[in-house]
């Protein structure tokens, strides 16, 4: 298997030979492990605090909280899946997946979306129906007491998940963070909603109002979730990447620029797979440098684009230069003659 299948962490080439006994791990192992273990907190978490608001579903009746429970349940899918993602997302490239398992985050992230919409659109139906019929609702105090309770444990642990996706480059629990701290929000509704009615009971209808909030406002984070996986799914070209993948590549062009020179470059693409990186692009060096040097000059610009990106792989083709007015070939050859 030729080494530019396989990635690379800063620089640092792979084992091309996919044997098992010397295969390698993409991602820092201690990195790996910390993502593990904050994704198993979140599954945990998710299922302690949907049975909390079920509890509160049926001690009270509310669709406000119905709409919060219905949304854990998704909550607890999304993050046994995201717990899956950021496992297999760290295993290394093999034969049958040369780019790595990295876009199973973004798949991860697509699913949250999916289900997250899902449960908008089941909530939704349930608040018309609370509307049509009329709600009745029960035992406030004890509900708002665990509505609250769930919404502060939602909060921390989002933000946590939030902060540590982040970090870590993961797209999955950076989706599942952002998923239980709006479950927290939408907790924050429902307990206002419960509170308005404790003290205005003939105002019962606040609360299926405030489920139909729910359902637009999760139905809203649903999108942005769909969105930029989608946008990853199908190798859309990220802007920011773009911008110093160019700068890299300008800084080298021309007589005047940074060694190593080159006389052009042409044909850039890049691309994620998750966390990870993958760029490959074309290169015109003068013509009458032989193989050895113009690979060098390539694997230097290689290495400093895969510095600058961390985790991932860029690859350069090498043609000879046909422009007879480059700098970069003049200076090349009075250096040689010289």
């Amino acid at each position: 298997m030729p080494d530019e299948y396989v990635p690379r962490v800063a620089g640092r080439v792979y084992d091309a030979s996919f044997d098992t006994d010397r295969m390698t791990t993409i991602a820092d192992p201690a990195a790996a492990g910390f993502e593990r273990r904050a994704a198993t907190v979140s599954v945990v978490i998710s299922v302690l605090l949907t049975l909390i608001k079920f509890i509160a579903y049926y001690l009270t009746g509310s669709s406000a909280v119905f709409s919060d429970a219905l949304e854990s349940i998704v909550n607890v899918v999304a993050s046994g899946f995201a717990l899956y993602s950021v496992i297999l997302a760290h295993l290394p490239a093999d034969a049958k997946h040369p780019y790595g398992h990295g876009k199973i985050e973004f798949l991860s992230a697509f699913f949250e979306g999916g289900m997250i919409l899902l449960a908008a659109f089941v909530i939704l139906i349930r608040a018309i129906d609370a509307l049509i019929h009329g709600p009745e609702i029960e035992k406030i105090n004890l509900g708002a007491v665990l509505m609250l309770a769930a919404m502060v444990v939602n909060g921390l642990i989002g933000i946590y998940l939030i902060r540590s996706g982040r970090k870590h480059g993961s797209i999955a629990l950076v989706a599942d963070g952002k998923h239980l701290f709006s479950d927290a929000i939408t907790s924050a509704a429902v307990l206002v909603a419960l509170l308005i009615i404790l003290i205005k009971p003939a105002w019962v209808y606040v609360d299926p109002i405030a489920a139909l909030l729910v359902a637009g406002y999760i139905t809203w984070m649903s999108i942005g979730l769909l969105r930029p996986a989608a946008a990853g799914l199908m190798d859309q070209q990220d802007l920011e990447d773009d911008k110093l993948l160019t700068n890299i590549l300008d800084s080298h062009v021309g007589a005047n620029a940074k060694a190593p020179q080159i006389c052009s470059y042409h044909k850039l693409r890049h691309r994620h797979s998750g966390r990870y990186h993958w760029v490959d692009f074309h290169i015109m060096v003068p013509a009458d440098w032989n193989i050895e040097k113009g690979h060098q000059v390539a694997s230097t610009i290689e290495y400093e684009i895969e510095q600058a990106l961390g985790e991932g792989n860029a690859t350069a083709h090498v043609e000879p230069c046909v422009d007879q007015h480059c700098g970069t070939c003049q200076s090349a050859s009075a250096s040689k003659s010289s």
